[in-house]
């Protein structure tokens, strides 16, 4: 088997990492997918940093042993805490979520300020900021946190007044800042984009997972291993609550996951 005709593996501590799975197959419609979701040990976010790498490389061994040619971490927290000690264990591509989407954001900022809205872990880890900082010293960067964005993106609450107040509450602040950008620094928060728009009219909005498959794309063209033609397969496993998984997996994906299996990956 060549090593184009080899899987793109992605991992997340839960779900959230589906709507980065779900752009990557936008993006790259041939390519073959594992998706791992950690079920059984979300989330990562409480975790030490310590503690968040050990899973990781967990996952990562795990996808490696489905013959993957590139390995996408579709989290924020283990983006922000892991990627050094992914990509000095295993000799294939690691593409992150923060890199991307901060460079997404300060391409369509254009020198203006920039939002960031995440979890509680990923906004203390200062990850954007960081990566951003990095690419402009001088750009100007907020962050808030919006705790519940995620579980009502998993109970499916994405339209209507619960999600529309909720997102006015978080977001209003950042209104009075005149940021002209903002990225949804968590997987989850793509599917509240409508609630999002409207409570910042105006402003650019920049998902992660996008930028994240525009990567890894990028990465695939480099290397010579994009798969161009054929039929996909895609399979999904997770390490606890499959049925659970399955349900929400549906909504985030807009179809059903496919083929979906629970495994033990604990270490």
């Amino acid at each position: 088997m060549s090593q184009s005709e080899l899987s793109v593996g992605v991992f997340d501590s839960g779900v959230g990492g589906l709507t980065v799975l779900r752009a990557l197959q936008e993006r790259l419609p041939h390519e073959h997918t594992v998706y791992l979701g950690d079920t059984a040990r979300v989330p990562y976010g409480t975790r030490s940093q310590a503690v968040i790498t050990r899973y990781a490389l967990g996952n990562a061994r795990f996808l490696m042993s489905q013959r993957i040619k590139l390995l996408v971490v579709a989290c924020n927290t283990v983006s922000a805490e892991s990627l050094p000690a992914l990509r000095a264990a295993f000799d294939v591509p690691v593409v992150g979520v923060v890199e991307p989407g901060a460079q997404a954001a300060w391409r369509a900022a254009g020198g203006g300020a920039i939002g960031v809205i995440g979890t509680k872990g990923t906004v203390s880890s200062r990850a954007y900021q960081k990566a951003l900082a990095a690419l402009d010293p001088s750009v100007v960067v907020t962050a808030r946190t919006c705790p519940l964005f995620v579980p009502l993106a998993e109970e499916g609450w994405t339209d209507g007044e619960v999600p529309r107040l909720v997102a006015e509450r978080y977001l209003a602040p950042f209104r009075a800042e005149s940021i002209s950008t903002l990225v949804l620094g968590c997987t989850h928060y793509p599917l509240l984009r409508d609630a999002i728009a409207a409570a910042l009219p105006g402003v650019a909005l920049v998902d992660s997972a996008r930028a994240a498959a525009d990567a890894v794309a990028e990465e695939l063209g480099a290397r010579g291993l994009l798969r161009s033609s054929g039929e996909p397969q895609h399979r999904a496993f997770v390490t606890d609550l499959p049925d659970s998984f399955a349900a929400v997996a549906s909504r985030f994906l807009g179809r059903a996951p496919g083929h979906l299996e629970q495994v033990d990956v604990s270490v």
